[in-house]
């Protein structure tokens, strides 16, 4: 039996949020791989990427995974983005950008099902590549250790 609780984990210094204003309470996902992708709708290299994390993420639709793409900026300025493209996403507002000490977008983190930090990024990837699914899916049988 794990000694610390998944509300002690690291995937909880993360502040998300609905589009909708509901703040998300990631407990919710403990048991389950969280791929999140830090982007923003200026950012070439995040717009870039995107078409790759929705081709790895249809790869892995039937895995116990959960891949939410996450934005600090308006909510209005995410909703005409997401309005412009089709993309599957799961999108959310990300509230604390800044505590999570992140250098540059893209940024993606990946968190264990005991929402451990497995994996952090920045920059494009090929997110549906052979490698980089293998990665995920190694992550997502990184546990009980």
């Amino acid at each position: 039996m794990a000694c610390s609780s998944y509300k002690d984990s690291d995937i909880n210094k993360i502040k998300l949020k609905e589009l909708n204003g509901q703040s998300i309470d990631l407990s919710q996902y403990e048991g389950k791989t969280v791929f999140i992708n830090l982007w923003a709708t200026w950012c070439k290299p995040c717009i870039q990427e995107m078409p790759t994390i929705e081709s790895a993420q249809e790869k892995l639709k039937n895995e116990n995974v959960i891949f939410l793409v996450a934005s600090n900026e308006e909510v209005t300025q995410i909703e005409k983005f997401i309005k412009k493209r089709n993309y599957s996403f799961h999108y959310v507002h990300l509230e604390n950008l800044e505590a999570l000490n992140v250098q540059a977008l893209p940024t993606t983190l990946i968190y264990n099902q005991e929402g451990k930090l497995k994996f952090s990024e920045t920059g494009f990837r090929m997110w549906d590549d052979p490698k980089n699914i293998d990665l995920i899916t190694k992550i997502m049988n990184d546990h009980e250790k």
